[in-house]
């Protein structure tokens, strides 16, 4: 009974994690598709691009629930005295975190008929489910990454310091005694997820073609 609610806790995280908010409100709001656009991502920077602020922020809100949501659906649906009950709140919101760039209501295939996934990057997922665990890390886990993406430009540095950040917050509350050692794993298992979905972007940064976006985009607009 308890493996099976454990499954359905994961299984309901993933398709939660799934739903494509950013193609949903850029679709109602403009009527585009948003894998059309820049990226082709579902996530906040790019339904930005596609419909302006309030739907970026629209977007990284519902993503950000997605995570958020995924712990407590496992802290709801597990029974409190199951021995591995910590690890189903870890893998919940990165079940989520997987849904929400992999979606299954996005499946497809390429123009060389290869099947596929689509969906986003997965910064505002793995914030909320870092909240989920622990909500005062979204005090942390929030600013700081849009203080990265202020200064340094590229949407994806400010991706990937969202998982780092949250090893950092679970290793020294781990040290204290303040949270399980297991949630260091999600930092962990997080940012090879955002590793993997972002691996081209981390390519054209590497290569210095990576897109820049807010004040240092304009700035680049007017000095190109």
């Amino acid at each position: 009974m308890a493996f099976g609610l454990s499954l359905i806790a994961l299984i309901l995280s993933y398709l939660l994690g799934s739903i494509p908010f950013g193609l949903l409100i850029v679709k109602l709001s403009t009527g585009k598709d948003i894998r059309t656009i820049a990226s082709g991502r579902t996530g906040g920077t790019n339904a930005m691009r596609a419909a302006g602020f309030f739907a970026g922020a629209g977007t990284v809100i519902l993503d950000f629930a997605k995570g958020f949501l995924a712990v407590w659906l496992a802290r709801l649906l597990v029974p409190t005295d199951v021995s591995w009950k910590v690890w189903i709140e870890v893998l919940a919101p990165v079940a989520a975190i997987l849904g929400h760039n992999y979606s299954i209501f996005l499946a497809e295939r390429n123009e060389k008929g290869q099947f596929r996934l689509r969906g986003g990057a997965g910064g505002a997922t793995t914030v909320g489910g870092a909240a989920g665990l622990w909500w005062l890390s979204a005090l942390i886990l929030i600013p700081i990454p849009l203080l990265i993406l202020f200064i340094v430009g590229y949407a994806s540095v400010a991706t990937l310091s969202t998982a780092l950040l949250a090893i950092i917050i679970f290793a020294y509350r781990a040290s204290t005694g303040a949270s399980p050692w297991e949630y260091i794993l999600y930092g962990i298992l997080a940012e090879i997820v955002l590793v993997i979905a972002l691996r081209p972007n981390i390519i054209r940064l590497m290569q210095g073609t990576e897109r820049l976006v807010g004040w240092r985009a304009r700035g680049k607009d007017k000095t190109g």
